[in-house]
């Protein structure tokens, strides 16, 4: 069930009466909405989600400080709320979000510290578009990502065009280890592209999802 201002009276606020130390909290997970890493768990009461709902920032039930607690009130480091959905039993919650900054109070991406594990492999397209966002404007020489960029669209497109042909002739060849690394380039020189074009591959991500609707 996808929440909203108007369905929070359906959530199960009683089912962890007793069992935590302040009633009527339900537990909050945490997950990027792009790359799907699990970043941290909270508790929330019916008070913390309406905050969330209506500011686009996470917020949680502080258990230690007795208040709602935004996360990254004081660090800045804030989830910016994408949804927040009640699992069959209404007693629990999926919050997808954006990090700004680091999520764990240590300083890392998430909570958990073994990211390798925690991480989807899909996941690190997320890592390589972030990386190639930060040289996005960079002195050509730091990097081939900021070569590229600056010799502009034309020059990125001609390079999409190559693996896509050198792709195609890997497979038609039938040379599979060839067609990973083929097919690996022909995705980071897209994702060049399509920075290139301010736009990321969950633009393309989307188009994909209405088409098969």
């Amino acid at each position: 069930m996808k929440l909203t201002l108007e369905n929070l009276d359906q959530l199960d606020f009683s089912k962890g009466d007793g069992l935590l130390p302040v009633q009527g909290l339900l537990p909050v997970i945490v997950q990027h909405a792009r790359s799907g890493k699990v970043l941290m768990q909270g508790y929330a009461n019916r008070e913390a989600l309406e905050h969330s709902l209506q500011t686009g920032a996470v917020t949680f039930f502080s258990r230690s400080k007795n208040r709602l607690w935004t996360k990254g009130e004081s660090s800045g480091h804030t989830l910016k709320l994408y949804n927040m959905t009640a699992d069959c039993d209404r007693d629990s919650i999926l919050a997808l979000a954006l990090p700004q900054g680091p999520t764990c109070h240590t300083g890392s991406e998430t909570c958990w510290f073994d990211t390798d594990a925690n991480s989807p492999s899909l996941s690190f397209i997320d890592d390589l578009e972030q990386v190639i966002h930060s040289r996005y404007g960079a002195d050509p020489s730091t990097s081939y990502t900021a070569s590229l960029f600056a010799k502009g669209v034309k020059r990125i497109a001609q390079k999409v065009g190559e693996e896509g042909v050198e792709t195609a002739l890997a497979a038609t060849v039938g040379d599979k280890e060839e067609l990973k690394n083929e097919a690996a380039d022909l995705l980071y020189h897209l994702l060049v592209l399509l920075r290139s074009q301010d736009m990321a591959l969950d633009d393309v991500v989307q188009v994909l999802k209405q088409r098969h609707k």
